[in-house]
């Protein structure tokens, strides 16, 4: 084993450590709480999911791989809400995981993306080690959001594995 091979498996652990506190945390709402919001921006708890299986897509299929399969949601709805039942937008989330899973396993950590980023970012998010730190950078964050709202809904908190 080389010292890729053990930080590729930690930072895949640490993406599905806060993959699996997003799914945590909205499992047991229910579809009324789950298409509330609680914030003035509007987003909901099940938009806000949608919106995470979109960040893995793109930033897995589409800056890391180059490219990704046209998919019939993009672009229907607001972004941060979503008109789609709980099942389709999980199943969507978990499948948008394994497509990044698969990019993640066959790229090396030291790939550059296919795809260059604007600054500010441009530079840390050249190859797909930055853009993995991005993506549990981004996935924390909003599991934080997605606990706040959990707490507000129904004063429930701590549900992730973390």
């Amino acid at each position: 084993m080389n010292a890729d091979d053990g930080e590729k498996r930690a930072l895949v652990a640490f993406l599905a450590a806060q993959r699996a506190s997003v799914v945590a945390i909205v499992d047991g709402l229910d579809d009324s709480a789950l298409t509330t919001s609680v914030v003035p921006s509007g987003w909901t708890p099940l938009g806000l999911v949608e919106h995470l299986g979109w960040v893995e897509r793109a930033w897995f299929q589409e800056v890391v791989g180059g490219e990704a399969e046209p998919h019939p949601w993009a672009g229907d709805h607001d972004p941060l809400t979503t008109p789609r039942p709980r099942e389709a937008v999980l199943a969507f989330y978990e499948e948008q995981c394994r497509h990044s899973d698969a990019v993640i396993a066959r790229t090396p950590l030291s790939a550059p993306t296919k795809v260059p980023r604007p600054e500010p970012l441009g530079d840390d998010l050249a190859d797909l080690r930055g853009v993995i730190l991005h993506l549990i950078e981004e996935t924390a964050r909003h599991a934080g959001h997605l606990d706040i709202a959990r707490e507000l809904l129904e004063g429930r908190t701590g549900l992730g594995p973390r």
